[in-house]
């Protein structure tokens, strides 16, 4: 199973997008576990749940240096386009983390 977190500021747009993730992956039949959580968690999520890819909200995309610094080596960090993430395109979404994902490994 692969684990998709996203972080944000407050974490309600996200999570209304995390679940649209997980409807998609979902009826594709992809084994996925999509959550948000607020940015102060992102240290704490990692380190307990080892996610396979790190999203970020475009409003804590400021963020990105700094924790694809601390996390980049256990799993790939991405901003979610503040375009997609407005029109909530969770298929979109999912597709930009399985790149992610798929780069990672090939690393």
């Amino acid at each position: 199973m692969k684990k998709i977190y996203l972080f944000c500021s407050a974490g309600m747009s996200t999570s209304m997008l995390a679940k649209k993730m997980q409807d998609v992956a979902d009826a594709h039949g992809l084994d996925a576990q999509i959550a948000a959580f607020s940015n102060n968690k992102v240290g704490e999520m990692v380190d307990r749940e080892h996610p396979d890819c790190i999203l970020l909200g475009p409003q804590v995309g400021f963020m990105f240096d700094d924790i694809n610094e601390k996390y980049g080596e256990s799993a790939p960090v991405g901003v979610i386009d503040t375009g997609d993430y407005g029109s909530m395109n969770a298929e979109r979404v999912l597709k930009y983390s399985i790149v992610l994902m798929k780069k990672f490994a090939a690393k």
